[in-house]
């Protein structure tokens, strides 16, 4: 089972978690010359961004993508990459590179599949949150095409999907694209969400897919609020 790392409280998380990243970013740059970042959406990781905007390193070497998007304009408020853009990619975090995967509502992901397979990887680290139904990424539950996005053979890094319970067409990483990193981070906070996660293989959540792969063992980072 995942590990967990447990904080007082929100800020303290995202400081620590930060930090973290920071660090993992750094040592990929010194080891290889560059690193890549794979993010989430959503509120919880606001003030993990403004805190990793803020971290000194060489991001002229960092790529960031997302893990996943909505299919919307990239200037909206439900625009994962509007808020990379407004909350990360900032400060000293401003330099580093970014590619966003909205493309692919309109083009389809072939072409995105392409920019993602040249992008660093593995990935220097995934960060994914959860949601109140246990889908993580864009792995909902009813989603028509879930058991290939969550097939460990499945060679595709992106697919489209319709999440059917929840807005909005998305573009999403696989569940082998999101393996493919050096370390699996879990940012999530509340008691309630922790209740879920404990409930999440039992309850055949989407979230359950990466809890059980030792491919790359997830680390869950909690804070009560």
């Amino acid at each position: 089972m995942s590990d967990w790392r447990q904080f007082p409280g929100a800020a303290e998380l995202d400081a620590a978690l930060a930090e973290h990243i920071a660090r993992r970013l750094e040592e990929d740059i010194q080891r290889l010359g560059h690193a890549s970042l794979a993010v989430s959406g959503g509120s919880t990781p606001v003030g993990l961004f403004r805190r990793l905007a803020s971290q000194r390193l060489d991001w002229g070497r960092v790529w960031v993508t997302l893990v996943d998007e909505r299919c919307v304009a990239t200037d909206s408020p439900d625009s994962n990459e509007h808020l990379v853009r407004s909350e990360l990619l900032q400060q000293h975090a401003a330099a580093a590179h970014f590619l966003g995967l909205a493309g692919a509502c309109s083009d389809g992901p072939e072409q995105l599949e392409q920019q993602l397979a040249a992008l660093p990887r593995p990935f220097s680290a995934v960060v994914l949150g959860m949601g109140t139904d246990g889908h993580t990424a864009s792995w909902f539950p009813r989603a028509t095409n879930l058991a290939d996005l969550l097939d460990p053979a499945n060679p595709a890094l992106v697919a489209t999907t319709d999440p059917v319970t929840a807005p909005h067409r998305r573009v999403t990483l696989t569940l082998p694209a999101v393996l493919n990193s050096c370390e699996l981070l879990l940012h999530i906070t509340g008691a309630g969400k922790r209740e879920l996660l404990h409930g999440a293989v039992e309850r055949g959540f989407p979230v359950a897919s990466v809890l059980l792969q030792n491919t790359t063992p997830a680390t869950i980072w909690w804070a009560p609020q």
